[in-house]
């Protein structure tokens, strides 16, 4: 989860994430049957049961813990009716099949590892309970381990340590194990051991949390040495060790570096009518955690069993195609975008799940939607709020005006009020695989958790785990596929009109925050500017309504994106008049 970008390490805002005052409105009658059926068919077991399939697998793309989370997924595609690709998508209605990609470097996987204060026979780390203590690309000391004194260098940078020899030794560093790893192979070190865990996991409390982290891969094997994450217990063992004088550790550690296949696993529900528009669903298989991502891989699969099953019943006839994608983090989905661009042109959605199963009592994490670009993410105010992964700062010029954002919302709204699940949103961050989407120009969204206490540490396992969050997510994610890819003019008059209530309620929140700010001494015309933001975004985003009918050239659709963009003019010059 969540790539790309430098995670923040201080808790500096609440996560509550009001969405904007907006309501569940009144389901049309197909939502209402689309709702009763899902919720009657996604069993929230099977998508649990996936997960603690899959979580007990460290992986990372081309692993045996990878690769046989793929086949697991590919046998439930089996069982719900999917049959194999032989000559391609139009093999049949519901098929699946397996892309593989040589990699251009080996694929890793951890194997052991243990960490001794030497001299003591118990080690102050292993595998067994800190699986993510050996840092990925590690290389194996064989079965003896090596040892050496250690040597706290504390933040010291290259200049610090320039001239200096630590051949033999093994280097302490505060942060990132792939600095401190890279220091020390410039200095001679056997190895290194590194901490570094962001303030949200809060380490004092969770003193055994290791988060898992990588080091640069050498191509040469002789030059392969590794790197050991350390808990907030060992560090503070080794250095109440070092302050009584010399440490010498032992470290011993096992992985396998093999040459291996990249491997996509992607099944289609084939439209009848549309086939080459789609809505595209992906989850990301990489990454060792159970929330991050095996909630993702299982309630995908669940997803896929249902749509089969709901499909043979008659329940559900999408006109556009369906797409469930498996792989290796935005690097599957921007793949899946950029090999066929006429495929490209055809995907109108793309929904992107990455730990979605969170047990928010346990976690701390909060279920967000997290939205496309757009006002918020310029200004964040009111009740809208970053969450701990934190945004950069967006420019007017980076909007993405669409109803998608609002159209999910409403959709979990509805899941919402009939459950009581609670739904939050965020303005937009990045990370994940809905990137891949945007930066193609296609409406692209997440589905996640956050904040996280467990977040890639070895905490994240399958207690933390909610069986029930799985099914609202899946719920309300196949409620959003199945009105977009059958929609016909009356359901797209009726989002429509669902989401003018979103955008007047949006004007009233700004409105009232504009004008409360203008009596603090605000400049009025920046304010102002604000709102004619927002109202534009809304106008454009309500106009892209007229994609939604299966059918084309509908006047009653156009005529209902017209009346309601008026009503947002028109609650924009309400609010403004003697600003």
């Amino acid at each position: 989860m969540r790539r790309m970008k430098n995670l923040i390490t201080t808790l500096a805002l609440p996560l509550l994430i009001l969405c904007s005052g907006a309501q569940a409105q009144k389901a049309s009658p197909r939502e209402k049957e689309y709702f009763t059926q899902l919720r009657k068919t996604f069993v929230a077991d099977n998508a649990y049961q996936t997960v603690a399939f899959v979580e007990q697998r460290w992986r990372i793309a081309g692993n045996t813990g990878f690769n046989e989370s793929i086949f697991h997924v590919e046998k439930i595609l089996q069982q719900a009716g999917y049959v194999r690709e032989t000559t391609g998508e139009t093999d049949a209605v519901l098929t699946y099949r397996i892309e593989k990609r040589p990699m251009q470097r080996p694929t890793w996987e951890p194997v052991n590892a243990q960490l001794f204060i030497d001299g003591e026979s118990k080690p102050l780390l292993e595998f067994v309970t800190n699986r993510n203590m050996l840092a990925i690309n590690s290389a194996s000391t064989g079965a003896a381990g090596v040892t050496g004194e250690l040597v706290d260098i504390g933040k010291a940078t290259d200049k610090d340590l320039e001239g200096k020899d630590f051949t033999g030794k093994i280097l302490m560093a505060d942060g990132g194990i792939g600095a401190a790893y890279t220091k020390a192979m410039k200095v001679g070190a056997l190895g290194a051991l590194a901490y570094s865990l962001p303030g949200y996991t809060q380490p004092e409390k969770h003193v055994n949390s290791i988060q898992f982290q990588g080091i640069r891969y050498e191509p040469d094997s002789t030059k392969r040495k590794w790197g050991i994450l350390l808990s907030t217990a060992a560090r503070k063992r080794l250095k109440e060790a070092l302050a009584k004088g010399l440490v010498k550790l032992r470290v011993v550690t096992a992985a396998r570096a093999y040459a291996s296949e990249e491997l996509t696993l992607v099944a289609n529900v084939r439209g009848t009518l549309k086939p080459a528009e789609r809505f595209v669903f992906s989850a990301h298989v990489q990454e060792p955690g159970a929330n991050d991502n095996a909630t993702g891989v299982g309630t995908l699969a669940e997803m896929a069993r249902v749509t089969a099953a709901l499909l043979k019943a008659g329940k559900i006839n999408p006109q556009r195609t369906i797409t469930f994608l498996w792989g290796d983090e935005i690097i599957s989905t921007n793949r899946y975008i950029k090999d066929d661009t006429l495929r490209a042109k055809g995907i109108k959605w793309g929904l992107s799940l990455d730990m979605v199963g969170e047990d928010v009592q346990k976690t701390g994490g909060s279920f967000l939607i997290e939205k496309m670009p757009d006002p918020s993410a310029i200004w964040t105010r009111g009740n809208d709020k970053h969450s701990e992964w934190g945004g950069s700062p967006l420019k007017e010029s980076d909007m993405f005006p669409h109803y998608f954002n609002d159209l999910l919302l409403n959709r979990c709204l509805q899941e919402s009020k009939a459950t009581g699940w609670v739904v939050n949103t965020n303005p937009f961050e990045g990370g994940s695989d809905h990137t891949p989407f945007l930066q193609a120009k296609i409406p692209g969204l997440l589905m996640w958790h956050f904040t996280d206490v467990y977040y890639h540490t070895d905490g994240d396992r399958l207690e933390m785990v909610s069986a029930e969050e799985m099914k609202h997510v899946g719920v309300s994610a196949l409620a959003t596929a199945y009105l977009l890819s059958d929609a016909d003019g009356k359901t797209a008059i009726a989002l429509i009109n669902d989401i003018t209530g979103n955008a007047l309620v949006r004007l009233q929140t700004e409105c009232a925050l504009g004008k409360a700010n203008i009596e603090k001494g605000g400049d009025a015309a920046t304010e102002k500017h604000i709102l004619e933001v927002w109202r534009d975004w809304y106008v454009a985003a309500i106009g892209a309504m007229e994609d939604i009918p299966v059918q084309s050239n509908d006047k009653k659709t156009a005529k209902a994106i017209a009346q309601a963009q008026q009503k947002i003019q028109e609650a924009f010059t309400k609010c403004t008049a003697g600003w």
